[in-house]
This record gives C-alpha cells, structure tokens and sequence, in this order.
C-alpha cells in the first residue's frame, strides 16, 4: 500500500512537471496561480470570442444608440443582485462605498450579475490601488472609484487598473475570467483586460471640478455625484431642491467630457429624473436604488392599504 501510494505520488509529481515544462516552454505557465494557462488550438484561439462583446456597458457605449440605465446596490445577497440584473437593467453598481457590501458580498454579488448578461461595476469604498485589484480581479466589468480630487490621484487609479505596460496591476486572479461569457482563456484576459474594462470616477469635490478638463480624458466614464457635488461646492441638494448653481456645475462637466471623447454619467433618484438626463445627453444613469426602492414600495403599498393620501416624496439617495 506504502509503495503503491509512493508510486502514484512520483507519477503525479512528473506529470506535474511535464506540464509546467511544456506550459514554460509555450510561454503559458503562470507560476503565481500555480497552473499553465490553458492551451488552445489556432482555431479555438480564432473562434474565441473578445471580451468587450462580455462588458454590455461597454457594448452600449460603442453602438452609441441610448443611454445606458442601471441600479444601485446597497443590500449584499446574490438574490438581490440577480433581481437587479432581471430588472432590464444594462449594468448594477456593487456599492462598497456606501453600501453594505463587503469583498465577500462583492464576490457574490459580481458574478450573480455577471451571468444574467449584465455588467457588474464596482464603485470602491476609497482610492486605493489594492481595492482596484480586488474589484476587478472579482471579475468587475468596471469600477467606480469615489472622491476623486486630483489628476494625480486619477492618475494613480487608471495606472492600477491596467496591466504593464499601461499600468501595474499584477496579474494572478483566476476567478476574472469567469464573469465574462464566453469564458476567455487567462491568456485572453490578460490581452485584453486593458481595452475591454472600464476605469470611471466620480467628480464629487470642488477640487475635481475645477480640474475637470485634464481628468476627463484620462478615464473612460466621468461619473457625477450631484449629493456630494452640492455639499462640496456650498450647494446641498435640500428636499430634493437643487440649485441652479449645482445644474451648471452638472452642464459644465457633462460638457467637458462629451468634449474630451469621453462618457458622462449621473447618479438620480428615480425614473423621472433619469429620464431628464437621457434626454440631456447624458450616457450612463443610475434610475433607483435597492435600499430606497424597497424602502419607498413598502411604504407605499402600506399606505394604500390603509386608505392614506401619499404626499410628494423629495429625492433621496
């Protein structure tokens, strides 16, 4: 028994290293992961689909025909993003900034999305590199990254959201390529990844504001925060209410993407807002959120049955 479990120990030991050497000599072996990258035939290689026809965010920002609408997650569970995903939404924001999510619920939540062909974006809880990684080595089709305030720090973000040469995101995550259908290889995605992922931030600070022409052609999405915007440039949104000061910020950066080549979305409260803002030009919208969705149906269907008048509901987050 002793020499038979020897044996098969030395024969798998080999054909471990049969492997290695064959995957090392093809150029595929990733030694970080600990496996070759999976080989492929010319033709498989020729047949195999590219990545940005995964990313349906990306996919609606090419075809350039509407605006792409999405959700917000603020509630972790699987089920919660498969509803958001059902919703005919073109892609839901895990939020771990504000939200309840955590790097578990963000593991869940993203693949959940991902399999219903819609494009999980991760908006970040800060700006720091290793939360790049984590979201996008999750298979994030996308990530948001939150109170930007100077080109360096944009700088900073779009370098550890690309592979070298673009950037320095290190390349080790086989859990990426799963959220991408058809399934690339790691070889693919580590090709790809640069051109197919989508780098967005959030201009939120008076001080991004102010440096709006030189962030906007860095990023692929600049993404507008209106609660925050308002506080930070003396402006709240109160009740709902939003300045005209607040508006003009709005147009001005809408503004200087579109002139930049780039996409401009926007956070809103509901439909109807969202609706304004398609109808703005704008090229990516949240139209609701979980948390406040739910909230606002239960309180609604409660009215009802207790035979009371609603009353008009302000914005809220």
């Amino acid at each position: 028994m002793v020499r038979t479990t020897t044996a098969f120990a030395g024969a798998l030991q080999t054909f471990r290293l049969c492997i290695s050497r064959h995957s090392v000599s093809s150029g595929l072996y990733h030694p970080r992961i600990g496996q070759p990258l999976r080989f492929m035939s010319s033709s498989t290689m020729a047949a195999s689909a590219n990545m940005i026809t995964s990313n349906k965010l990306k996919q609606v920002f090419t075809e350039d025909k509407r605006p792409a609408m999405g959700f917000w997650q603020m509630i972790p569970g699987a089920n919660v993003s498969r509803i958001l995903a059902r919703s005919g939404a073109d892609w839901v924001m895990v939020d771990c900034e504000h939200g309840n999510i955590d790097d578990a619920a963000m593991h869940d939540a993203v693949p959940a999305i991902a399999a219903l062909g819609v494009s999980p974006i991760v908006r970040l809880p800060d700006i720091q590199p290793w939360m790049v990684k984590r979201a996008l080595d999750s298979g994030a089709h996308g990530i948001l990254v939150p109170l930007i305030r100077t080109v360096d720090e944009v700088k900073s973000v779009v370098s550890a959201a690309k592979f070298p040469p673009l950037g320095t995101r290190g390349f080790g995550s086989p859990i990426a390529v799963q959220n991408f259908h058809p399934e690339p290889t790691l070889t693919e995605y580590l090709q790809q990844a640069n051109d197919s992922l989508l780098t967005m931030v959030q201009i939120e600070t008076k001080e991004a504001l102010d440096s709006v022409e030189e962030i906007a052609p860095l990023v692929d999405v600049v993404f507008i925060g209106p609660f925050d915007l308002g506080n930070n440039i003396g402006h709240p949104i109160i009740n709902g209410k939003m300045d005209a000061e607040l508006d003009d910020a709005i147009a001005r950066i809408h503004k200087v993407t579109v002139a930049a080549g780039k996409k401009c979305g926007i956070f809103c409260t509901g439909g109807e807002q969202a609706k304004k803002y398609a109808d703005m030009g704008f090229h990516m919208i949240n139209v609701a959120t979980d948390f406040t969705a739910l909230q606002s149906t239960m309180v609604s269907a409660l009215a009802v049955a207790q035979g009371k008048v609603e009353g008009e509901k302000a914005a809220s987050y």
